[in-house]
């Protein structure tokens, strides 16, 4: 840190009445002692006495290249980094402050759908020059931003059947009544990992005789529980507004009380029983794709307009 640096880190302590007396301490404990041998960093920013650094902002520059392919202006960085302590601040404020293990898990969920270790994915981060406490520390503030805002404007996010359906009026979808609730028994005819391709086309074939005989859930139960290396799951309810379009499609074509084609997976080859379809009023897909957009419209509105007025209240000083 430079003396300018602790200069101006001295006048925003001192200036903050809530921090005077350890602050001010703090600050000419530095100006006394000198400039720490940790970095020769500079203080970009003071959000309500903690410092951004000219290290937290060459950090999250690189991350967000590595994120966007784009180089972000410094200005932006500062900016998500101001945010970030002012999210960070007011969910504190209201309890809202998840452990190291908790960031430790999202950093792990987040590697995972990477297909990486956390292991592989700090390497990956270390080799671009970005540690991973740059990566922790934008997800610390996404978790405690989303459960904030959800948890403090919940009523107000809430989106209205009126209101749904009056967009899919609009949208010319008032009279879809493809919505079907499901009924479900998932099967599987295990192959054990490494078998050769024999032994899975064998099972394929064993899944197509069965999809001829199997004419009831009952017969489904029955034949797959006596079955050597075969399970049948309990049953499942599902709507089409959960189901992929392709699969629900499936659904749809097959009768009551029969399996659908089978499937090749790491398990083996997996097969659904149909045991019951029927109409719902549950939202359709399209009513359920309306429902989402309107609740991201409101989210971001709500959440804009909370950062903001957030942003006006801090003590914000960037050099």
């Amino acid at each position: 840190m430079t003396m300018t640096s602790i200069k101006f880190l001295s006048r925003r302590l001192c200036s903050d009445v809530r921090s005077r007396a350890v602050g001010c301490a703090v600050a000419l404990a530095l100006l006394a002692g000198g400039v720490s041998p940790l970095a020769a960093q500079t203080i970009a920013c003071m959000v309500t006495g903690e410092p951004i650094t000219s290290l937290d902002v060459e950090q999250r520059t690189k991350l967000n290249f590595l994120t966007t392919r784009k180089h972000m202006p410094k200005q932006e960085v500062l900016d998500e980094l101001i945010n970030e302590k002012v999210k960070l601040r007011e969910a504190k404020r209201f309890g809202v402050d998840p452990s190291g293990s908790d960031v430790d898990g999202a950093y792990a969920n987040m590697s995972q759908r990477m297909r990486l270790t956390p292991e592989q994915l700090t390497k990956s981060l270390e080799s671009q020059g970005v540690r991973p406490e740059t990566l922790k520390a934008r997800l610390k503030a996404e978790m405690v931003w989303g459960s904030l805002v959800r948890g403090r404007f919940k009523e107000s996010l809430q989106v209205g059947e009126k209101d749904v359906n009056d967009a899919a009026r609009e949208g010319g979808d008032a009279t879809q009544a493809d919505a079907f609730e499901y009924k479900l028994r998932p099967i599987v005819l295990i192959v054990p990992r490494g078998s050769a391709p024999a032994a899975m086309d064998q099972r394929r074939k064993e899944a197509e005789s069965l999809r001829e005989r199997v004419q009831s859930c009952d017969q489904a139960n029955s034949y797959f529980k006596s079955m050597q290396n075969a399970a049948i799951r309990e049953t499942i309810i599902k709507t089409s507004a959960d189901i992929p379009g392709p699969l629900r499609e499936l659904l749809d074509k097959t009768p009551i009380g029969h399996l659908t084609p089978p499937e090749i997976t790491k398990q083996g080859v997996e097969m659904v029983a149909l045991c019951e379809r029927k109409p719902t009023k549950v939202d359709t897909p399209k009513k359920r794709e309306i429902r989402e957009k309107m609740f991201a419209a409101k989210y971001e509105a709500k959440q804009k307009s909370y950062l903001n007025d957030l942003r006006k209240a801090a003590m914000i000083e960037c050099r």
